[in-house]
């Protein structure tokens, strides 16, 4: 299954032009967990053949579950998504929004043959550029932002049940940060056998000078959106990613938290990319 999960209405669209890719993604266990459940990855094939055909990804997923399923759940997403989605030949919409829904019934049937793994889930937002646009692929509440002409804008709605609150007009956007049912999320990878997928009605094009970030709840429960926006617009993707998860910490750092930023720079850029386009980046520590 999957539903649409439309791209703003106010964000400001054109052809996409020329740029070069520069990425980062960082992950922290914060100030009060001893373990890490989240995990993420960034992917840019080094075959020019499979890039041009399906794009870079970046996956972020926030696990959840007794002692260590949830880091066992947020892995399980991650491998199965990535390994999926590039083995595919369809297009990458489909491809992607069936990776996603593998992977849940992969954690799904893991958890149900392992005692210590049962109830175990993950949160997961995956974006794929490809061919000078972007498609998406959501379940839960980790999120993904677009930074653009120096706004920011949120690209997914989260699964929660204070989204809903607001939804209904029953409290505002500024009243769900602070509600104590706010880490309550209504989907998850591995929860059930089937699950809803929220993906864009189409892909969205992109152009030089964007920047995508995704996060764990870890950051945005912590750092305000104008705040990421700020960063974003002031630091390369590693840099931004560093001093995001610090600022996070500074103000208690109670969850993991993970970042990842793919920016999109202008052509002539390519000598101060942080990664070549042969490298896989992967935190799950």
């Amino acid at each position: 299954m999957a539903s649409q999960a439309g791209t703003p209405t106010e964000v400001p669209t054109e052809q996409p032009g020329p740029y070069v890719v520069q990425a980062s993604l960082q992950t922290d266990v914060g100030c009060d967990r001893e373990v890490n459940e989240d995990c993420g990855r960034f992917s840019q094939p080094g075959d020019s053949e499979l890039l041009e055909r399906k794009g870079l990804l970046m996956i972020v997923a926030d696990g959840m579950g007794g002692h260590s399923a949830g880091e066992v759940a947020s892995n399980l997403a991650v491998n199965s998504i990535s390994r999926v989605y590039y083995d595919d030949p369809r297009e990458p919409q489909t491809s992607l929004t069936d990776a996603v829904q593998q992977a849940n019934r992969t954690i799904f049937e893991t958890a149900q043959g392992d005692e210590n793994l049962l109830g175990m889930g993950t949160t997961c937002t995956a974006l794929v550029l490809q061919n000078g646009s972007a498609i998406a692929a959501h379940v839960g509440d980790s999120r993904l932002y677009l930074v653009r002409d120096q706004a920011i804008y949120l690209m997914t709605e989260d699964h929660s049940a204070v989204m809903e609150m607001v939804k209904r007009g029953l409290i505002s956007l500024e009243a769900a940060r602070h509600h104590p049912d706010k880490n309550i999320i209504l989907r998850a990878l591995g929860s059930q056998p089937e699950v809803e997928v929220s993906t864009w009605e189409k892909p969205f094009p992109v152009r030089e000078g964007d920047a995508f970030l995704l996060c764990s709840d870890g950051l945005y429960d912590l750092v305000e959106d104008d705040e990421i926006r700020q960063m974003v617009l002031s630091s390369s993707p590693h840099s931004a990613c560093e001093k995001l998860i610090a600022l996070a910490k500074d103000r208690g750092g109670h969850d993991n938290i993970t970042v990842g930023i793919v920016s999109l720079r202008p052509v002539g850029t390519e000598g101060k990319r942080e990664l070549r386009e042969t490298r896989e980046v992967e935190v799950s520590k």
